[in-house]
């Protein structure tokens, strides 16, 4: 039925378009009481997909990757349709208008999308906000919420561990975990972070305002994650690596969309980069050893492309394009699945 409609409404739609309709569409869904208790419980998977990571219990290992709800405007909806957990964002400190479109298209032959948005959104104040009323009601304090955050698009690179410390110290609270991206390439310069001369500040920046706003608030110490890119060398993935385990951080999401095509400007999301996010994944775990939390993301279209990020030494994983191309019980489908895998138990050969 999805598969009908994309192709006779949303694919005819500019890409941007269609996404701004069909995420009014979830909000209003989940808006109204008994259709949005309808829906959640169609996605629902078996409490056996649960996993502990970060301090949390996370209700399904399969989430909803940032980029699709920048602002938080929906987040209840996005949990309604089966994702285990939403990370918003990317939230800068300061508003801005991303690039000028176009700024997304479909890359239909590969079931891809290419983006060159440019970090829009309304920045930290207004998202901190709209979290604080968020989480001031039961069902908000339920939903596991990770917070991306990334540097201002005219704030100078030398300023940019003050610029990530304003959306730490604003949304921290707020957070069960933080993501530090310095890996989209629609920021002139941004990636250039990710060298470890330029990424130690940062993170410690981070690090220490977000320690300031959740000791304000009288909350845990919220878990810090940093964002890479699928096109960094294998050296640089160990030196990130590296870092993160001599700055204590709680984890790494890999990977962002990559630039290793010859489409235009932009980076690819979906199937092409599945090989290379497994690869990254693996690479991660070698080094960082069993302990810290890696968020597995990148070209997840199907259950067995999650299974294969997990049995590569991701915790958790995540998506974003299979939802526009396989619909709204995507996620749905591929934790129900996860849960199946986890009832049959670790060492069953067909749970894996």
């Amino acid at each position: 039925m999805y598969h009908l409609l994309f192709n006779l409404v949303f694919r005819r739609m500019d890409p941007e378009r269609a996404h701004e309709v069909a995420f009014r569409l979830i909000r209003l869904v989940a808006a109204v009481p008994v259709l949005g208790v309808v829906v959640a419980r169609l996605s629902a998977s078996q409490s056996t997909g649960a996993v502990r990571a970060l301090g949390r219990v996370f209700p399904a290992p399969f989430g909803l990757a940032a980029g699709f709800d920048k602002n938080a405007l929906g987040v209840a909806g996005l949990r309604m349709l089966g994702f285990g957990f939403v990370e918003i964002g990317t939230v800068t400190a300061h508003p801005q208008p991303g690039n000028e479109p176009p700024r997304l298209w479909r890359v239909l032959d590969q079931r891809a999308l290419r983006n060159r948005m440019g970090f829009n959104n309304q920045g930290s104040a207004e998202v901190a906000r709209r979290l604080q009323r968020l989480r001031s009601t039961p069902g908000g304090r339920s939903l596991v919420i990770g917070v991306n955050i990334g540097k201002t698009k005219v704030t100078p690179a030398e300023d940019a561990a003050h610029d990530y410390a304003i959306s730490a110290r604003r949304l921290g609270a707020y957070a069960d975990y933080l993501v530090v991206n310095v890996s989209s390439p629609n920021t002139p310069g941004l990636r250039d972070l990710q060298s470890v001369e330029s990424l130690r500040p940062i993170l410690q920046a981070t690090r220490a305002a977000a320690d300031e706003a959740t000791a304000a608030a009288g909350r845990p110490r919220v878990p810090l994650l940093v964002k890479i890119a699928p096109d960094l060398s294998d050296e640089d993935v160990d030196a990130v690596a590296d870092l993160a385990l001599e700055l204590d951080l709680d984890g790494v999401v890999a990977v962002n969309t990559t630039i290793a095509h010859d489409l235009g400007e932009g980076g690819l999301s979906g199937p092409p980069l599945l090989s290379r996010g497994l690869d990254v994944v693996a690479r991660l775990r070698t080094r960082l050893g069993p302990e810290p939390v890696i968020m597995g993301v990148g070209g997840i279209t199907t259950a067995a492309d999650a299974r294969e990020y997990l049995a590569v030494g991701a915790t958790l994983v995540q998506g974003y394009t299979g939802l526009i191309y396989e619909g709204p019980f995507w996620a749905a489908g591929i934790n129900k699945a996860l849960a199946r895998d986890a009832a049959r138990g670790p060492h069953d050969p067909a749970g894996r």
